[in-house]
């Protein structure tokens, strides 16, 4: 079974950045599959960030573009989120996952933004 592991959280003030880590096991060729990160704040549910395609192509949800990058290692089954001035909206629970899929999601990283 895929398992999926993030990693990287923490908590930062208002503009400050963190970068998220993703790390696949358990999946055969891995740089075909989209993968995607979600976050999930207190009381909302959970929404899509970014996704990263086979091709490396990217796509953000408007409330991040210009500030966060997604990008993938598929030597090393990782996929990482680049996250730059981040604001207390962008506070919430952080997970990856393979759009289309089942798998089971993952314990995710959690990203405080406060001053």
């Amino acid at each position: 079974q895929v398992q999926l592991v993030e990693s990287g959280g923490g908590l930062v003030q208002p503009g400050g950045s963190l970068r998220l880590s993703c790390a696949a096991s358990g999946i055969r060729f891995f740089s075909i599959y989209q993968v995607a990160w979600y976050r999930q704040a207190p009381g909302k549910q959970r929404e899509l960030v970014a996704t990263i395609g086979h091709s490396d192509t990217s796509h953000y949800t408007d409330s991040v573009k210009g500030r966060f990058t997604i990008s993938r290692d598929n030597n090393k089954n990782t996929v990482s989120l680049q996250m730059n001035n981040l604001n207390p909206e962008d506070t919430g629970l952080y997970y990856c996952n393979i759009p289309g899929q089942t798998n089971p999601w993952g314990q995710g990283t959690q990203v405080t933004v406060t001053s």
